[in-house]
This record gives structure tokens, sequence and C-alpha cells, in this order.
């Protein structure tokens, strides 16, 4: 059993404010969702367009900025990695001519990361298989009044995790 360490003379944590039976069914749905459907995605991506979900990701971001061009500071944090781990990604990806990297034009101590045609000719094959898998898992066994509700509900959620969302 977990149990916090007491030494002489301290005082003993406060008992936390434990879940409730149905906050507990709650929060195991929500830790398996956020387990599975990663992998679920990333399964059909890596089937259907020989892409990792977090590669798609990345495409799809670089395609949304304007040029298709951003720094890969900014890169990593609106795909939610590490530079590191983008670093290494971004090498793959130039090996298969879907980006580059160069300098920043504007500011030599910065990497730009460029999404090339190559790059944005994979992720619109890629969209349409990926958009109706999205659409089979999430939408299709929603209505619309369960969807605005978990919509809802995931920002206040993500309003309460602060601004590094």
């Amino acid at each position: 059993m977990l149990e916090p360490m007491i030494t002489a003379g301290s005082t003993p944590p406060a008992e936390p404010e434990w879940l409730t039976a149905d906050e507990l069914e709650t929060w195991k749905t929500l830790n398996l969702l956020i387990t599975t459907l990663p992998p679920a995605l990333g399964g059909q991506l890596q089937r259907d367009s020989n892409l990792s979900f977090f590669e798609y990701y990345v495409l799809a971001v670089l395609a949304d900025q304007p040029g298709r061009r951003v720094r890969m500071s900014l890169l990593a944090f609106l795909a939610n990695s590490e530079l590191s781990r983008l670093s290494h990604l971004m090498r793959r990806l130039e090996k298969r001519g879907l980006v580059r990297r160069e300098p920043d034009p504007t500011d030599g101590r910065f990497t730009l990361a460029i999404l090339t045609a190559a790059g944005h000719a994979e992720g619109i094959k890629a969209a349409p298989g990926h958009v109706e898998h999205v659409r089979r898992l999430i939408f299709d066994v929603l209505d619309v009044t369960e969807q605005h509700a978990l919509r809802d509900a995931l920002k206040k959620i993500l309003t309460k995790l602060g601004p590094i969302c």
C-alpha cells in the first residue's frame, strides 16, 4: 500500500478527499480513452499511409502555418513534444523528403521546420482515411448534444491545465 513516510516529530499529512465510486469510474474511463485512442488512430495511419500519429500530426501542424513553415521550438510546443524528440522525427521525415530544416533568416539562432510539397501531398493523401477513422471512433457514437457536452467538459479541463495547452 502506498502510504506517506512519517518521521519522528513530523505532522501526518491531511487525509486527501478520495474519489467517490462514480468519480473513480469516470477517471478510469478517461484514462482508458487517453491510453487507447492514440494507438487506435496511429494504427490506422500506419496501415493506410505509413505514417505514425505523431508524424501525421506534425505534417498537419506545418500545413496550417503561414508559408508551411515554423520555428522548431514553436512546432515542438504545438505538437506537444520535447524538442529533442521532434528533432529525431524531423530527421526521419527529411530522409523521406517530407520536410526540410533551415536556419531562420530573421534570427539564425533558430531553425525553421518547412513542409515540402511532397510532405504536403502525403498529408493530403492521409487525411481522408484519418478523418473517416476519427468520425467512426468519436462522432458516429455521439449525438450533437453529447459532442457539445464532451467538448465543453474537455475545455473546462484544459482551462485548469493552464496555458501549456
